[in-house]
């Protein structure tokens, strides 16, 4: 079996103007109107607008929330800037082209991940053209963008410091990353059945 990781989700919660619920517990309360990801007893992901695409009920299980979206039933949004370096996260330096990450839905349900230096509206368009109808920032700026897969030498073996990889190579964390003491951001797993 192997298992992919994409870590960290999103901004920091005093950043994400939303919420976060992790195995039933209310971490920050969940906004209406946030940008969700969200995840359900199946393991199932959506993506949507919390309280309209999507909402609690029993087999929801985590709801990660950030910002609102970027792409909202195939349409992005309008407030978007190719120049901007606060409206959605605000960059290092004010650098327009940073490190960004995204998250789509497509109309079946495909999840579209799309990481690299850019702006927001290149970012929006890229998730837009591989499909996402609905869409959502994770993270951004060198340092957080950030996605490995991990190869366990077993069928059922752990994600080991040693059997870790990147999506793509420039990324600045490395696999090992999860595993130190001193990472505590939120992240998601996504493992082969």
């Amino acid at each position: 079996m192997s298992f992919t990781e994409i870590s960290p989700v999103c901004f920091q919660m005093k950043d994400a103007h939303g919420g976060y619920l992790s195995e039933g517990h209310l971490v920050s309360p969940l906004i209406k109107g946030a940008a969700s990801l969200v995840i359900d007893k199946n393991g199932t992901i959506s993506i949507g607008s919390w309280g309209s695409g999507v909402s609690m009920n029993a087999n929801v299980v985590a709801v990660r929330q950030n910002l609102t979206l970027l792409i909202s039933n195939g349409v992005v949004a309008s407030n978007l800037n190719p120049n901007d370096t606060t409206a959605w996260g605000t960059s290092l330096h004010y650098i327009v082209n940073t490190p960004r990450s995204g998250l789509g839905e497509t109309a079946s349900g495909n999840l579209v991940y799309v990481e690299g230096e850019m702006n927001i509206v290149s970012l929006a368009k890229i998730l837009l053209d591989a499909g996402a109808v609905n869409a959502m920032v994770l993270d951004m700026n060198p340092a957080w963008p950030f996605f490995s897969w991990y190869t366990p030498s077993t069928a059922n073996g752990p994600a080991t410091l040693t059997n870790g990889g990147l999506l793509n190579t420039y990324m600045t964390p490395k696999p090992q990353r999860i595993f130190e003491s001193s990472y505590n951001r939120d992240f998601i797993t996504l493992s082969a059945r």
